[in-house]
């Protein structure tokens, strides 16, 4: 029986790629550079399957092909806002993205993007490489205190409820939530959450703000300077979700002018691109997209594509399909 044949858009883990060439006809992107829209058309031509990450942009310029041989986009991650969700189903794929396996690694990087901003440690990291310290004194660098604090979490799916876990259980915060439906009561209680109507009510109640909605048109821009403006003049904002989620010029004009207190993001709208109006503000945490960074993670989203692309060729409906 012929394998399937598979393109790999990125490298990945080593575990898993040993694993896809066991089970298909690999090529694997060995330089490991983003595919342009021609080169993904042409993959789409060739292969079976197409395995792409978030750093592939699948739309409708790079989903413009007719008589594609490709049948699956087997997505490398959760979010899949960066493929055409119209084109996909005009050209028949099916797509499927790696749930679960990456909540608890990206709740962890929130929590540390949320000490981080609070203790001014990108700040004090940046004056010791400088050896700009002149040592202790009783008013350095002084920032504010997580525990016990109010955290709104925005988008209480699979990696808001490990962010509620470790906020609530490990550092006494009183956990705010706003969701596009309504959460469980059951669920709730675990953290002894409440759930706002609107992020416009909960943004105004927040010591932090933590951001873990989808990404795509319908979240573009949802904190932009109007809601900036309802957060309290101390309180911080992270995101771990998706860079388009916030409005970068905004956020920019907030920190220079101390209209909030402070901002810690792992995710930028244009990445691997950096808005510079970003890069100077010195209340600003930024790290480079290292959310699901682990080798335990990103070797499970690996095994989990392997899963949805084993479902996908035996005839039976992936598990994690999302188109």
């Amino acid at each position: 029986m012929v394998k399937p044949s598979v393109l790999v858009t990125r490298r990945w883990p080593a575990a898993v790629e040993a694993r896809l060439a066991e089970d298909y006809n690999v090529v694997l992107n060995t330089g490991d550079k983003p595919l342009a829209a021609g080169e993904i058309r042409d993959a789409l031509k060739t292969y079976d399957a197409v395995l792409p990450t978030v750093t592939d942009r699948l739309g409708p310029e790079a989903l413009d092909v007719s008589g594609a041989r490709t049948r699956i986009l087997a997505n490398y991650g959760v979010g899949y806002s960066h493929i055409d969700e119209a084109r996909a189903r005009d050209l028949g794929l099916t797509v499927t993205n790696t749930p679960d396996v990456l909540s608890e690694c990206t709740a962890d990087i929130a929590m540390t993007l949320m000490l981080m901003v609070a203790r001014r440690a990108g700040e004090g990291e940046r004056e010791l490489r400088a050896g700009r310290w002149s040592g202790w004194r009783p008013t350095h660098l002084i920032g504010t205190k997580v525990s016990g604090k109010t955290l709104g979490i925005i988008g209480f799916g699979r990696i808001g409820q490990e962010v509620a876990k470790r906020a609530h259980h490990g550092f006494g915060m009183k956990i705010l939530v706003q969701n596009r439906s309504r959460v469980d009561p059951a669920l709730l209680a675990r953290y002894d959450a409440v759930q706002v109507d609107s992020v416009d009510a909960l943004l105004p109640q927040c010591d932090f703000v933590s951001l873990h909605c989808p990404g795509g048109a319908a979240n573009r821009h949802l904190i932009n300077g109007r809601r900036l403006d309802l957060m309290k003049p101390d309180a911080y904002l992270i995101n771990t979700a998706r860079g388009e989620v916030i409005d970068e010029q905004a956020l920019a004009r907030a920190l220079w002018f101390d209209t909030i207190g402070g901002a810690a993001l792992d995710v930028f709208d244009g990445e691997p691109h950096i808005s510079p109006e970003l890069i100077d503000c010195d209340n600003l945490v930024m790290l480079p997209h290292l959310g699901s960074a682990t080798r335990e993670a990103r070797e499970a989203m690996g095994f989990r594509v392997l899963d949805n692309l084993g479902d996908f060729f035996a005839g039976r409906t992936p598990r994690d399909r999302v188109i």
